[in-house]
Parts: C-alpha cells; structure tokens; sequence
C-alpha cells in the first residue's frame, strides 16, 4: 500500500464508522429514514464481504445475496444489543461473520473448505439464539405464501439441508432457493414496515 494510501484508509474508514453509528442510533431512536439508511448502506457493504469470503469456497452472488439479507434481517432484530459506546461495524461484522458460519453448516462444507481465519468461529457455540428467537419471526412469516413459509420454515428455522425441505414441501431444490431468496427479502420489507409504523 502506498504512503497516500495508509493516509487517507485510516480517515475514511473512521468517517464510514462515524456515519454508521450515527445512522443506527438515530434509528435506535425511532428515525425510521435513518434505519432505512442504514440497511442499504450495511447491505452493499455485506455484499462485498460475502462475496469474497464466499469465492474461496465457490459459492457466488446468489448465495451472497440470500447471506445479505439473512445479515440484515438478524442487525434489525438484534438492534436493541447494541451498546452505543461500543464501535459499530465490529458488532455488525460479528453477525455478518455468525451468518457466514451458519451457512457453511447448513452447506455441510468441510473445514477444510473454510477459510483459515474462520475456523475457530466455526467450531464455538452461537451466543445469539436466545435473541433471535425473543423476537416473533413466526409471526411475520405467517405473512408469506405457503410455499415460501414452508420453505424458511424447513431450512431457516428448523435446520434442514435444501434437498431436505424440498421433499418436505414438495418442490425441487431451485425451488426451495428461490423461495428463501424471496422470503429473506419479503421479511426484510415486513420488518422495515413495522419500523415505520
């Protein structure tokens, strides 16, 4: 990296952190554009991190995406964990990380397949459980098609592999993809409507 460079990435990235945290307390605050402001800014974000930890085990953009949304869904509901003192995108990529986990599991990926630096996280207990389910996602899902909830429901929340909840629901696996795909982002959409209201 060239001296101009080591300059002006310590400034920028300390300017990036100051924007985040000042948009998620005004959300924290109720300010519902800033909350908004926040989600797309963490997902273009999150996208790149997913992208390039994703290719060292060639995975792509679909799966990337579909880690996006799970990422936001998971920093809206645990939102209220935030301790304002703390800096802000460490906690955000601690979920961002525990998503990426979560998927190399349910992918049944070896460890051989996980980056170096992930290994260790992939082996501890995941401490956030407990607060995910404190908040009603059945509730939301409740609101999807049959399809599309039968499809969260059997990987999402209940564990299986994609092959799995296909036979379950009677679909094909694309099918059950697709359905996740679409049902992150419908819940993601739910869920910044009841910030709104």
């Amino acid at each position: 990296m060239t001296q101009n460079k080591q300059k002006t990435a310590g400034p920028r990235m300390m300017a990036a952190e100051a924007e985040l945290k000042g948009l998620m307390l005004a959300a924290l605050d109720g300010d519902s554009a800033s909350h908004r402001t926040l989600l797309n800014r963490l997902s273009s974000r999150l996208r790149a991190y997913y992208k390039s930890k994703l290719a060292r085990v060639g995975k792509g953009a679909s799966e990337a995406e579909d880690l996006v949304q799970e990422a936001v869904v998971a920093i809206h509901i645990k939102r209220h964990t935030y301790d304002p003192t703390d800096p802000f995108t460490p906690w955000v990529y601690a979920i961002a990380r525990h998503k990426l986990i979560d998927f190399l599991r349910r992918t049944r990926r070896s460890f051989v397949d996980v980056p170096l630096d992930e290994a260790d996280e992939a082996m501890a207990c995941d401490d956030y459980i407990g607060v995910e389910s404190s908040y009603d996602i059945r509730r939301l899902m409740q609101r999807l098609p049959e399809t599309i909830k039968c499809s969260m429901e059997a990987v999402k929340l209940d564990g299986l592999s994609i092959a799995e909840a296909a036979k379950r629901c009677g679909l094909s696996e694309s099918g059950v993809k697709v359905n996740i795909h679409r049902g992150l982002k419908t819940l993601a959409a739910l869920m910044a409507q009841e910030v709104r209201l």
